[in-house]
């Protein structure tokens, strides 16, 4: 007598977007992730000998590959799998992840996160007014500001960790000609291009371009001393490659507009959350950004995040890195109970 196939636990998810860019957030149908930390966690879902590219296989990984990978999910896709805080100080802890595994920050998302928790009542909020949605993730901990008028969420200011330069004008050689390179650290290694230093600009024509030229810098600079994090392997090697262009100034300072090439060639639809905390570090380091001006970040798909910098309040946290804040805004796109029928020959899905 054959033994009937295993049934799984349907997955529960609302689903968001932050401008533009998808964050699927896992709200029940989970596995145990061991860890006493959300880093500890993060690794335990990475897996021994795996990276943050090339998970291991396991009961939890599994739910990210039925969640992003077709037919459930495409190759866009991004999401988090909500965990404990690391203490009490948090709300909530998050696991980010991707088509290719999972990143140790992710700005688009803590603002999602942020709009969720008040929306769903997790987190008190006024009628009028702002409410901190404080979350722990894999870089540190960060905050959402929520900010409401009359009942409704009507924007999201993302702090980020400290973000610190690490490198300037490393130069790597491309098909397209050799880029010169700056490497940050704002949660996760960004390395910033000018797009037209390869003979590219950042609109769609040119995204399989700069698909290819991302692709290429991330390769290359593996190895490099800059991309490397004093906390350990979690948060070291390139994150993203930032593909941007420079705009005319605002009255209130930089315009740019980046293509952000992650994983393995994912293109961000936003402008980039945490890239926008490196972008700001390095125009800081120029002298175009100071204390009281804004960065207007621009992504492919049109929509904005502003950028500012703010003031250090003690003697240790300029050696850290820069505060920085991101403000956009997130909408609800969907609650999803996905299944996964055990005589399903395709499993968890596939990725084209």
């Amino acid at each position: 007598m054959t033994a009937e196939p295993a049934a799984h636990p349907p997955v529960r998810t609302t689903d968001y977007h932050t401008a533009g860019e998808p964050f699927r957030i896992v709200t029940a149908g989970l596995p145990p992730v061991p860890g006493d930390t959300v880093a500890e966690r993060c690794a335990t879902a990475i897996g021994p000998g795996g990276s943050g590219t090339a998970p291991r296989r396991g009961a939890l990984d599994d739910v990210r590959r039925l969640l992003v990978q077709e037919p459930r999910g495409h190759a866009g896709m991004y999401g988090g799998f909500v965990v404990p805080p690391d203490d009490d100080g948090a709300h909530f802890g998050v696991l980010f992840w991707h088509k290719d595994g999972y990143s140790t920050a992710c700005g688009h998302g803590t603002m999602a996160l942020g709009a969720w928790a008040v929306d769903s009542g997790l987190v008190a909020a006024p009628h009028d007014g702002d409410a901190r949605v404080r979350i722990d993730v894999p870089s540190g901990r960060v905050t959402a500001t929520v900010h409401r008028a009359a009942g409704r969420t009507t924007g999201i200011t993302f702090r980020n960790v400290p973000a610190r330069v690490t490198a300037r004008k490393v130069p790597v050689a491309t098909s397209f000609g050799v880029a010169e390179v700056d490497l940050a650290h704002a949660g996760a290694c960004y390395a910033s291009v000018a797009a037209r230093d390869l003979g590219l600009g950042t609109g769609r024509d040119a995204l399989p371009a700069l698909v290819r030229a991302g692709q290429e810098i991330r390769s290359a600079l593996a190895a490099h001393p800059g991309t490397w994090h004093p906390d350990g392997p979690l948060l070291s090697g390139v994150y993203g490659v930032i593909l941007y262009e420079e705009l005319p100034d605002t009255p209130f300072g930089p315009h740019q507009r980046n293509v952000t090439v992650f994983g393995d060639g994912q293109i961000d639809r936003s402008p980039c959350g945490s890239g926008t905390s490196a972008r700001l570090a390095l125009l800081a380091e120029d002298g175009r950004l100071g204390a009281h001006g804004d960065l207007l970040h621009e992504s492919v798909t049109g929509t904005v995040f502003t950028g500012r910098i703010l003031p250090s309040t003690g003697p240790g946290e300029a050696s850290d890195g820069l505060v920085t804040e991101v403000t956009g805004t997130a909408h609800r796109t969907g609650e999803h109970t996905f299944v996964r029928d055990p005589y399903d020959v395709l499993g968890t899905g596939f990725a084209l």
